[in-house]
């Protein structure tokens, strides 16, 4: 595989999460990447040359087979040093982000397949986010939202989809991770809010918008 260039490796991961809504348009990645739509086209022409995407003026892009198989690379690198981050060197899970940018674009198969190996080959990161493994395939689980979990259903958090630093901080002042057991015991209508009992400590109420936020997968 050829070397690519910090940037370039970003706009590619950029384009990954935002096409899952359909085509991305200029300005859409510009936003993402706090950037100008003249640097966007720009970069797009570039990765056009190259093969990563499919770009037309005016229609947005979309990553050729080629650009996602090179995104889901950079996404293994990132997820895997997050969770060697978290696991091995007990960094907190609103500190590995941003940390993992840098790392990902260390571009070494051999030491990113160690590391995997070395880890265990886990599957999600210490978000929930799930890890492609060599080949490139990303296991996908059925999970629900916390919100549509039915009351005193026993569950487990696999999931955050705000990963902001804020959103962390305040689920961990919740008490609230990746592998949290908890059940759902009353919905209140007015705000959306809900009162859960997680294990071995006692009922708490959390908001519609930080539910909202938290996916659970049944507790089998």
């Amino acid at each position: 595989m050829l070397n690519y260039s910090t940037s370039e490796e970003n706009y590619i991961k950029a384009i990954y999460h935002l096409q899952k809504e359909g085509t991305v348009t200029t300005n859409e990645l510009a936003a993402e990447l706090s950037t100008r739509p003249a640097s966007v086209t720009d970069m797009m022409k570039k990765l056009r040359t190259k093969k990563l995407v499919h770009y037309e003026a005016y229609k947005g892009f979309r990553l050729t087979p080629e650009g996602r198989k090179l995104a889901l690379i950079i996404i293994r690198r990132h997820r895997l040093w997050e969770f060697f981050l978290a696991e091995k060197l007990k960094f907190s899970w609103d500190e590995v982000h941003a940390v993992a940018e840098d790392l990902e674009h260390v571009s070494s198969k051999k030491l990113i397949d160690k590391l995997d190996e070395f880890l265990g080959f886990p599957r999600y990161d210490p978000h929930g986010d799930p890890i492609p493994d060599a080949n490139g395939k990303i296991e996908t689980s059925k999970q629900v939202c916390l919100i549509d979990l039915p009351l005193n259903k026993a569950a487990v958090v696999c999931y955050v989809s705000d990963q902001s630093t804020e959103m962390l901080e305040l689920l961990s002042h919740k008490k609230i991770g990746i592998g949290t057991r908890l059940e759902i015991k009353k919905k209140f209508s007015f705000d959306q809010s809900l009162e859960i009992k997680l294990r071995q400590q006692s009922a708490t109420t959390i908001s519609g918008d930080l539910a909202k936020n938290i996916f659970v997968k049944y507790d089998e």
